[in-house]
């Protein structure tokens, strides 16, 4: 009978708060941050500190292509996430579920960015492109070329009608999405563009790079008509009428630059929501805070600088200047020729100084009344950050820090019920829930590189770098005891099995051999853990790993020499020494029964020894870089192996043979442990997460596991020869290109089949009902069978559900690959599929991309001149629907009026009545300063005079 097994799944992932592959992001409501979370986003409540949510992809895929790289939230619930392989999905954040996944990238997607209304997404990725996105009809739009690197950032402009791209190639490009075409290309620039971003009001266009100062730029409107106006009245005067030839695509004209402060380059430029705040982040860990003034109050810092200017050329003694003086300053108060220049606009206010790197930022859309804004910072070493700006100090108000390590998980330890998993890092050991992935304890601690719970699991051990042994209290979450072990790191700590000791292998080539004990130091306290070191054991080299076997027998050392010796444990005799890797063995386990030992090494090689005589069973090439960690199950000779590279492998050490293959880390996996029953295993990773897999009640068999290793490795084989050998080359798109949005993959191939399928089948049917007719005329009726697998449908229905079930995203590349004679077969079905009238959109989208496809063999193929006639019954039902979503929207534009009119409240807009009543307060603000300035040259004057009389006086 063939062996089967149970399968391995990943349950619980915890430990990461915040990864540094992509950007954070406030929700709507301004109540919770989006954190991303390697292949998931966390919905972080800011002020509870908890993760409400978390968005996961219901369809996992390989490995760890699928890491979040770009978030984005409108206005509404919604939120886009991009993928490292090119997909977006588009969450509904409130209730925590996908509505739709897009795919059209090629390369990660490195931008993503709403328009105003939410109705409109555009996307940026590694491959070049920008696509835009129609998120009502979940489907894409076309995608925008140009570009010759990847595309960094993007900023909506004009109400949505046009788009500001940045791109690591240095040039800025702005896009009519109207014409969708490129109007501007701007220059400039001399290194890669990281970020860009534009106020609320659309006055200015920021930009960041590496160069060392921040790019300023004024936004020219489209006015109703046709006229263009600039919202910067002191640097651009409103053209009437038809502005030059010169000028009439230049939307972006430069104001100025603004040196910054640190050498690193820009990384995030970001406007809060009320525009008077502009945050840039560098790649280090500093964020300038500027604070952008309005219009009145630049203008009057403007005529300040002019006014000292003059002043200090009329101090040098010369009458005549200061009647020029006040005809300037006379001009000046009108605005004709006083020039706002970008220091007057923008003035640094705060700098933000954090702990460590910082990755992303992000405003919080509401603005507390105690302060000028919020933002919350992600940092490289898994923390959030939130800072209260306030306009003379920067404060921390708090840190979602305790749920997971600030580097590495370097040991990962299960107690003996499983009820307590302990994980070491660089600074610190955490007590988890396995079953939940809570954090239950943090103890500060050095660099631990080694752990081990007693059977009690009151108490742990911690081996550190420094070569010191920490004892923790877990009950209190409190170091008890530091204990001075080694003179180097202490690397291994093994349990000596039915008795109070344990074994730890250092780096200074000491194996120490220790006892504990439970003590009462006095009548008072509790008893404590003491432990003692009872025997030492000198090697030749740095001691890696250490174990014992089951029965305490054996001791095992595995040394930097790259061998393993067996010593009795209660003499210390040599028994055996196990040669063959080719690097250090860097993990080492001995089954539960004793019979057989397991090493991995830097080598990338696992090998199977026999404990009896010390012989090779088996030598396996197990991962494509070091084997970090090996351990077998208990009263089993399966066995779990982790490598470098980011994987987990399941295997039979009978058989040598790979049962299963875990993918899910994004980084180096550093340690495992495994249950004492087998039902899950943890994993610790570089990437700072920690993950369970659990063993399911799903059988599986070694052939068809092999069978399905080899048809991946076909297909990803034929995949990469096709697309590098066979497919042709992509030309370098020409300035500005559009193209199609969406993109070939195995879905819309899939898609195309079952169209075709639907087509053929509904020909045969309908030539069984030509021919049922033609019998029934002749005489001869019979009743007819239709065919089940129409399903009891109609021929057209049929077809018509094939062209449904394609996903809207999908549906362009899906028609594009089928040939002339399917689409005119289904364009002749249109006709039928007009009748209903939930879907008449679809059958739109279906007939014009037919059309536009295959426009020229239409054209010249007298077959397809009666289908090209029956099109034209589309047109009144499209029509009819259109009056009908007219009609609807009146009458609820009248409802609203009805209401607003019984409420008795008149509809004002208060935008424009907040900058009446500013308007009025600066000019008042402005007259007392005149006269302040008048009142001053005044008493110089005076005071000048009466001095030139005194020295007059002093003369004569």
């Amino acid at each position: 009978m063939v062996k089967s097994y149970l399968r391995y799944e990943q349950a619980v992932v915890f430990g990461v708060i915040v990864s540094v592959d992509s950007n954070i992001t406030y929700d709507s409501s301004g109540k919770h941050l989006l954190a991303p979370a390697l292949e998931k986003v966390g919905v972080w409540h800011v002020r509870q500190g908890v993760c409400t949510k978390t968005l996961i992809p219901a369809v996992p895929t390989k490995g760890h292509s699928l890491s979040v790289t770009s978030i984005a939230s409108s206005h509404t619930s919604l939120v886009a996430s991009g993928y490292a392989d090119g997909s977006i999905r588009i969450w509904d954040s409130d209730k925590g579920t996908c509505e739709t996944t897009l795919n059209g990238h090629k390369g990660a997607v490195t931008a993503l960015r709403y328009n105003k209304l939410g109705s409109m997404l555009a996307s940026g990725g590694k491959d070049n492109d920008i696509i835009l996105w129609d998120v009502v009809g979940e489907t894409g739009l076309y995608r925008l070329r140009g570009h010759r690197d990847q595309v960094t950032d993007l900023v909506f402009l004009d109400s949505g009608k046009k788009l500001v791209s940045s791109s690591k190639d240095k040039f800025l490009r702005v896009w009519d999405l109207d014409t969708q075409h490129c109007m501007q290309t701007i220059s400039g620039h001399h290194s890669e563009v990281w970020s860009i971003d534009s106020d609320p009001e659309e006055r200015y266009l920021v930009t960041g790079s590496a160069d060392p100062e921040l790019r300023f730029y004024t936004i020219k409107h489209d006015m109703e008509d046709g006229q263009s106006i600039s919202n910067v009245s002191g640097t651009e005067i409103v053209n009437g009428g038809d502005p030059p030839t010169q000028n009439k695509w230049e939307v972006l004209k430069l104001f100025g630059e603004v040196r910054r402060q640190s050498k690193d380059r820009v990384a995030t430029v970001r406007f809060n929501k009320s525009g008077n705040l502009l945050a840039c982040q560098v790649a280090g860990k500093t964020v300038d805070v500027f604070h952008v003034l309005d219009e009145a109050e630049s203008k009057r810092k403007a005529k300040r600088r002019l006014h000292r200017k003059k002043e200090k050329k009329s101090a040098k003694g010369a009458p005549e200047v200061m009647e020029n003086g006040d005809t300037n300053r006379g001009a000046g108060e009108d605005g004709s020729s006083l020039v706002v220049t970008v220091p007057d606009v923008f003035k640094l206010l705060q700098t933000i100084r954090a702990s460590k790197k910082i990755c992303s930022i992000s405003f919080c859309p509401n603005t507390p009344k105690s302060s000028l804004a919020t933002i919350a910072l992600s940092l490289n070493n898994n923390l959030l950050e939130f800072y209260s700006v306030e306009s003379n100090t920067t404060t921390k108000t708090h840190a979602v820090e305790l749920q997971g390590h600030r580097s590495d998980v370097r040991s990962v330890t299960l107690s003996s019920d499983n009820s307590l998993l302990m994980s070491t890092s660089h600074n610190a050991v955490k007590i988890w829930n396995p079953s939940t992935g809570s954090c239950l304890r943090t103890i500060d601690s050095g660099y631990g590189l080694c752990s081990f719970i007693f059977p009690n699991s009151k108490y742990a051990l911690v081996g550190t770098k420094g070569g010191t042994m920490e004892i923790i209290d877990i009950g209190s979450g409190t170091s008890v005891e530091v204990v001075e072990a080694h003179g180097g790191s202490v690397r291994s700590i093994a349990a000596i099995p039915n008795e109070n000791g344990f074994v730890t292998g250092s780096a200074d080539h000491d194996v120490k051999f220790w006892e504990y004990q439970f003590k009462q130091k006095s009548a008072q306290d509790s008893k404590q853990l003491v432990v003692s070191n009872v025997r030492t054991m000198k090697m030749n080299d740095d001691v890696l790993v250490v174990a014992v076997s089951p029965d305490a027998k054996y001791i095992l050392v595995a040394l930097l020499d790259c061998t393993v010796k067996v010593f009795f444990l209660d003499s210390l005799k040599l028994f055996l020494s196990l040669y063959g890797h080719k690097l250090p063995v860097l993990c080492m386990d001995i089954s539960s029964d004793g019979d057989l030992i397991v090493t991995g090494s830097a080598d990338k090689n696992m090998k199977i020894w026999g404990l009896d005589f010390g012989d090779c069973h088996k030598s396996i090439f197990a991962h494509a870089d070091s084997v970090m960690g090996v351990q077998f199950v208990r009263n089993t000779h399966y066995m779990f192996s982790v490598g470098k590279d980011r994987l987990v492998k399941y295997w039979d050490a009978d058989k040598f043979e790979l049962l299963l293959t875990l993918e899910g880390h994004h980084a180096d996996v550093w340690c495992l442990a495994i249950s004492n029953r087998g039902d899950f295993i943890v994993t610790g990773s570089h990437d700072r997460s920690i993950r369970r897999w659990d063993r399911t009640e799903e059988p599986f068999f070694i052939e068809e596991e092999k069978e399905k290793r080899l048809e991946e490795l076909f297909e990803s084989d034929l995949d990469n020869a096709f697309e590098n050998r066979y497919a042709p080359n992509e030309e370098i798109p020409e300035e500005g290109a559009v193209a199609l949005a969406g993109k070939k993959s195995k879905e819309t191939i899939t898609a195309t089949d079952s169209i075709i399928d639907a087509l053929d089948i509904a020909e045969v049917e309908l030539k069984r009902i030509a021919e049922h007719e033609e019998e029934k005329s002749r005489g001869k009726v019979a009743e007819f069978q239709p065919n089940i697998v129409l399903l009891g449908l109609s021929p057209s229905d049929y077809v018509l559900r094939a062209v449904s079930n394609v996903q809207t995203n999908d549906l362009e590349q899906t028609l594009l690959a089928l040939s002339f004679s399917d689409a005119l077969k289904l364009l002749s079905y249109s006709k039928d599929w007009i009748l209903h009238p939930d879907k008449v959109e679809l059958i739109c989208r279906v007939v014009t991309l037919l059309v536009q496809t295959h426009y020229n063999q239409l054209h010249s193929t007298p077959a397809a001149r009666p289908v090209l006639g029956a099109l034209t019954e589309i047109h009144p039902r499209v029509k009819e629907c259109k009056d009908i979503i007219g009609y609807n929207l009146a009458a609820m534009e009248h409802i609203k009026q009805v209401k607003a009119s019984k409420s008795g409240a008149l509809f004002q807009d208060a935008k424009s009545k907040l900058q009446e009543i500013r308007a009025q307060h600066s000019k008042r603000l402005e007259t007392k300063t005149d006269l302040r300035e008048e009142n001053g040259r005044k008493r110089r004057r005076k005071n000048k005079n009466s001095s030139d009389v005194h020295v007059r006086l002093f003369d004569k």
